[in-house]
């Protein structure tokens, strides 16, 4: 049975329970002040405009839904349509675009470009643990993408290397699949070092191309091994950076294909939403249902207004 026939994409109130048994295995939680008993649950009346999912809390007296404290608060979508929206955006593996989105939920544009944000949200993780911990093998680099805003007008030469271009950073770590990407002002080892220290742990082994931005990472590391691209050097042994250029790969045919442009403002949640699914996906076992159960729990604790978009 195909995943598209689920009672909760297409029936709100299932909707609604599903996403209650994600986000509340052990049964609700009020997220005004935290009690986990003494809440009832209200039964919808139209009548009475008393809502689906509503709850009341004992303790603060307060009434919440599931949706409450998530990014889908406050929005007029039906949930069941959110639930359609999320699955679409983590099973497309090069992302899906906001006037597709349109055209499938029948929502508008507007809607749908801010339902797209408002999932890449939740797709973004805070502090994790650092790459390469134990000793594992880091790969490192950077690409470049669209156009740098205010950049190098038309009265001034043109430049090479992605002076007028976005900046990112990215990281994958070897061991554990996943990748983790940053956008930079500019790719430089003043900029680059300070992220490297943050997000790799010193006993990892990183492997880059010849920039010289690279040049002396062994004192911050365990151990820097590079392969000179100049040179048509692309592997030697497990010397390479094959698997972060796997990535860059993705990145961009989604960038290039589906979204074709990107203001710099929003690009780190673009980045967000492709390690999401790199680091979430089937090479490391997980398969779509799971990857979108994912992204429902993380989207507690995030909220994302139009302004802020």
């Amino acid at each position: 049975m195909s995943i598209l026939s689920k009672p909760y994409f297409h029936d709100e109130a299932a909707a609604f329970e599903h996403l209650e048994a994600v986000l509340w295995p052990e049964g609700p939680v009020c997220p005004h002040c935290g009690a986990a008993d003494r809440i009832s649950k209200i039964q919808p009346n139209p009548e009475k405009r008393v809502r689906l999912g509503l709850h009341k809390c004992g303790h603060c007296k307060k009434q919440f839904t599931v949706k409450v404290g998530t990014v889908f608060e406050a929005s007029k979508v039906k949930l069941n349509i959110w639930l359609q929206a999320v699955h679409l955006m983590t099973a497309s593996k090069k992302g899906v675009s906001a006037h597709q989105l349109h055209r499938i939920l029948e929502v508008t544009y507007k809607t749908a470009w801010f339902m797209a944000h408002r999932i890449r949200e939740a797709m973004r993780t805070g502090a994790l643990a650092p790459f390469g911990s134990g000793g594992g093998t880091v790969e490192v680099d950077e690409t470049y993408i669209g156009k740098e805003p205010n950049r190098y007008k038309t009265s001034r030469p043109k430049r090479r290397g992605g002076h007028d271009k976005m900046k990112v950073l990215s990281l994958v770590d070897r061991t554990t699949g996943r990748s983790r990407s940053f956008v930079v002002d500019r790719v430089s080892k003043t900029h680059i070092l300070p992220i490297l220290r943050e997000n790799i742990a010193r006993e990892a082994r990183l492997m880059t191309d010849e920039a010289g931005y690279y040049k002396g990472m062994s004192k911050e590391f365990a151990g820097h091994d590079s392969v000179n691209h100049g040179a048509e050097e692309w592997a030697r042994g497990e010397v390479h950076t094959n698997t972060i250029e796997g990535y860059f790969s993705i990145f961009k045919r989604g960038m290039k294909g589906v979204y074709q442009h990107c203001g710099k403002r929003h690009l780190h949640r673009y980045m967000a939403e492709f390690d999401f699914r790199y680091s979430n996906r089937s090479a490391n076992g997980i398969e779509d249902g799971a990857r979108a159960r994912i992204a429902l729990t993380q989207a507690v604790g995030k909220r994302l207004l139009y302004r802020d978009s």
